[in-house]
């Protein structure tokens, strides 16, 4: 099975440190990922500690080229996504805020909250307006969609569809697949299974690098000299095919099943 790179949580206030040192092994292997950008972040959690930021400077200078010390008043974060647009990396639309404003599981239940799952219709639509606004104001455009914490009901795709998205990066199988008048690219339910996996298909690794550390980049370095990664371009060439009427009720208890497994409680 082949392996695509998705990034979440790409915002100003990010380590930009281990973005660059990322960005740096992908490059080494020629790998173009997909990203997930947030038009305007307010979640404190996405942003990178000042004190933090000075210790991983200090370690940083001990192993790494001084370009790790750039900050990122040093180096414009939308100067930086468009010109990964450019080197052709895939930007997708990561919510608008990633503020969860409720517990819904939505349809793929990974997670119990949302930013968009339980709310109403008519502000949801309005939400993802607005996101694509904010991005398009920064030259910025993009058909492709990654909601925080992969929560999303009926109604987020039906004003995703509305506002000229056609594409998410969620759910599960080894197919892209047709659903809701969108194409959907699923993601890994388990990373060590893929890495075993010879059969043909597709699948994602979903990749936070806000919160890797030295063994995370190690492992990672591995699974590219694995030859199972590729760039998105490789897929998107791909055909999608129709979902099945039981896609659903599959990726819903899957990920129920994982939630359950990663917690060890309902």
């Amino acid at each position: 099975m082949k392996i695509v790179i998705r990034l979440d949580d790409i915002s100003p206030g990010m380590d930009m440190g281990k973005f660059r040192r990322f960005k740096r092994l992908l490059d080494e292997y020629h790998i173009r990922p997909l990203i997930g950008v947030v038009p305007e972040n307010r979640d404190p959690k996405l942003e990178a500690h000042e004190d933090e930021e000075k210790d991983n400077i200090t370690q940083r200078n001990k192993v790494f080229d001084v370009d790790d010390k750039i900050k990122e008043k040093d180096y414009p974060f939308w100067h930086l996504v468009r010109n990964l647009q450019t080197e052709g990396w895939i930007i997708a639309m990561h919510g608008l805020h990633h503020v969860y404003t409720t517990k819904k599981g939505g349809l793929l239940p990974l997670n119990k909250q949302s930013e968009f799952a339980g709310i109403d219709p008519g502000k949801q639509s309005r939400m993802i307006a607005e996101g694509k606004e904010i991005l398009g104001s920064h030259g910025i455009a993009t058909d492709f969609f990654m909601a925080p914490s992969h929560s999303y009901d009926k109604n987020t795709l039906k004003a995703l569809a509305e506002n000229g998205f056609r594409r998410v990066t969620d759910g599960f199988g080894k197919q892209a697949y047709r659903r809701f008048d969108l194409t959907f690219y699923p993601i890994s339910f388990r990373k060590d299974q893929v890495l075993k996996d010879e059969s043909e298909g597709y699948t994602t690794f979903v990749i936070h690098t806000n919160t890797l550390n030295g063994d995370d980049f190690a492992y990672y370095e591995k699974v590219f000299e694995s030859g199972k990664v590729v760039s998105w371009d490789d897929w998107l060439m791909k055909e999608p095919v129709e979902a099945s009427e039981l896609q659903g009720i599959k990726e819903y208890l899957m990920a129920r099943f994982k939630y359950i497994a990663v917690h060890k409680r309902w």
